[in-house]
């Protein structure tokens, strides 16, 4: 079925078609396109940092995992080199996100912590645009598929509510993977973002909640639980009632903070399950991060369907494409 590959395919065609809609309103998109179902992947099908970030975090781990089993340490080495490169590379110039730029900036003096480079007032998208791979490694046990989704996330974005989103993203696409049904999929969210609410895993963040104000590090995030539960309960809302010609932003935010990246990005694949090519459009014709929306939801689309989901010629066109179908292959 090639469920990683289908996973890891989908946000590169998503963040593509979605790079030429960001930061445009529906209303400027709709005088070039008026029909968010012929929304096309541009000729030339050029990622943005997204996918960029996305690579870098998948190189990473493949890294670790050679070493031996993922921990904390054996995780933060090579991913915090791969954010670095990024940084560092000439190719990063595709509108990056300002936390992740000033993160690995500090990321990228050794005198630093990663819990010191951790941008902790950020709760942006980038924490969980990139998130993906996380939940396609099928060796990662319950601990350290949420311990290492929390700790990517919180090398750039140390939030709470960041790292909420990023474990419940991961999570999702680990449960699309192994089969959960769509339908099926906000009950199994809700649940799973309950039994995390006061989960601090001090093993795998160590420090990082000193940095944070509150009664403790549990009540900390637990914020951030209810800050995704509050989206779900917006999904569901939007699903009881779906409207496939409205912008879907308006049900569930325009995804410039994580928790609004994963409930919407998450809408629209809900909202065409089984027409993943219709999905990723209906989350680019939109409002607001268009590409990371899209991103997530080709991710969502392509860890449901496997790599059959997406046209060949499309997937033909896409940037970064043999490294995509790389890492694909091994994780499938």
């Amino acid at each position: 079925m090639g469920k990683a590959t289908g996973a890891l395919l989908g946000l590169a065609i998503g963040d593509a078609i979605g790079r030429v809609t960001e930061f445009k309103s529906v209303e400027e998109i709709a005088a070039v396109e008026p029909d968010w179902r012929r929304l096309p992947l541009p000729t030339k099908a050029l990622v943005t940092d997204d996918t960029q970030m996305t690579l870098a975090l998948a190189r990473g781990l493949r890294t670790a995992l050679a070493r031996g089993p993922l921990t904390p340490l054996r995780l933060e080495r090579p991913v915090r080199e791969e954010f670095v490169d990024w940084w560092r590379s000439p190719q990063n110039n595709r509108a990056p996100g300002m936390t992740c730029l000033r993160a690995c900036e500090r990321l990228s003096h050794e005198k630093y912590r990663w819990q010191q480079a951790s941008d902790v007032g950020s709760k942006g998208c980038g924490a969980n645009m990139r998130v993906a791979p996380v939940g396609l490694i099928r060796e990662l046990d319950a601990r350290q598929l949420s311990g290492a989704a929390q700790l990517q996330s919180a090398l750039t974005h140390g939030h709470p509510t960041a790292l909420a989103a990023s474990d419940l993203t991961a999570h999702a696409v680990r449960k699309l993977a192994e089969g959960v049904p769509p339908a099926g999929l906000p009950a199994v969210l809700r649940a799973y973002a309950l039994a995390s609410r006061e989960r601090y895993d001090e093993f795998w963040l160590g420090d990082l909640a000193a940095r944070w104000y509150g009664a403790s590090p549990q009540a900390v995030l637990a914020r951030g639980w209810d800050d995704c539960l509050k989206v779900l309960d917006q999904l569901q809302s939007a699903l009881a009632a779906p409207d496939l010609e409205a912008d879907p932003c308006l049900a569930t935010g325009e995804g410039w903070v994580a928790e609004e990246a994963f409930g919407t990005g998450l809408l629209c694949f809900l909202l065409l399950p089984d027409d993943p090519v219709a999905a990723v459009r209906r989350a680019a014709y939109s409002s607001g991060d268009s590409d990371s929306l899209a991103c997530l939801t080709g991710a969502f689309a392509g860890a449901h369907h496997g790599e059959a989901a997406w046209p060949q010629e499309w997937v033909e066109r896409i940037e970064h494409r043999d490294e995509l179908l790389e890492l694909g292959a091994l994780w499938d």
